[in-house]
């Protein structure tokens, strides 16, 4: 089950969410060539990525910036990018452009200064956007509660695409990463829990100025909690061709 669409895209075009794409991809696309040796990876991710134990020492304090532009292969570059995609446009919307990309750099270095504090002695290197990512989507909450979001269900042979509330989806999402962070072993791979639940908890926090504004509940009233835009409507894709026979 993951999101694959809002359906209020933003009033004006989106150049830093754009920009940030932009940035990862072209990123990632430098490095693909040593992304099957090992050795060279590994180099690489030691001198650039976030490797917590480093932060505790006292130096590697650049890996909180340059971590957040970094990624462990397609399917985690690809995942990134379509969250940062269905989010965050509208935020950037919101909070204009310049402060969008402020917003964005601060809550990816709040994301893993959290992996930080809850993993101080981890020496396994960190790297992604979703720390980031994961504060544009508290951002969406607070301001987008309401926003239907389209996600895509597949079980076995089965898939359908439903359209759920914000604040469900995000809600969700954020639980499942603080159940996930208190399992996790500091000196494992995998995924970086706590950075996604403080990212997110940051990206709450940090629109909060926002939100009280443009008038706090009174926003929410004037909005419906969705995003001032006119919603988008999508064909029905989940409506089969095959005719209905009905029973006598």
């Amino acid at each position: 089950m993951f999101p694959i669409r809002d359906h209020n895209p933003s009033g004006r075009v989106p150049y830093v969410t754009y920009i940030l794409m932009a940035a990862n991809i072209g990123i990632f696309l430098s490095y693909v060539p040593i992304l099957g040796d090992e050795r060279a990876l590994y180099a690489f991710y030691n001198a650039y990525a976030l490797v917590p134990a480093r932060i505790g020492a006292g130096y590697g304090f650049e890996g909180l910036l340059t971590s957040m532009f970094l990624h462990g292969g397609w399917a985690h570059l690809a995942g990134n990018m379509l969250f940062l995609w269905i989010y965050g446009d509208n935020v950037e919307d919101e909070l204009g452009h310049v402060p969008f990309l402020i917003f964005y750099l601060i809550v990816g270095v709040a994301a893993g200064l959290t992996q930080v504090v809850f993993e101080p002695s981890s020496i396994v290197p960190m790297v992604g956007a979703s720390g980031a990512i994961a504060g544009v989507m508290g951002a969406y909450l607070l301001l987008f509660p309401k926003a239907q979001v389209d996600i895509l269900v597949i079980f076995i042979m089965f898939f359908r695409i439903f359209p759920i509330p914000a604040w469900l989806l995000l809600m969700l999402w954020f639980g499942m990463q603080f159940i996930g962070g208190i399992g996790a072993d500091p000196n494992q791979g995998g995924v970086a829990y706590w950075a996604h639940a403080g990212g997110f908890v940051a990206g709450l926090l940090g629109a909060v100025p926002v939100w009280l504004r443009r008038g706090a509940v009174a926003f929410w009233k004037r909005t419906d909690g969705h995003p001032p835009h006119p919603e988008t409507s999508y064909p029905a894709i989940n409506k089969s061709r095959i005719p209905r026979i009905r029973r006598r």
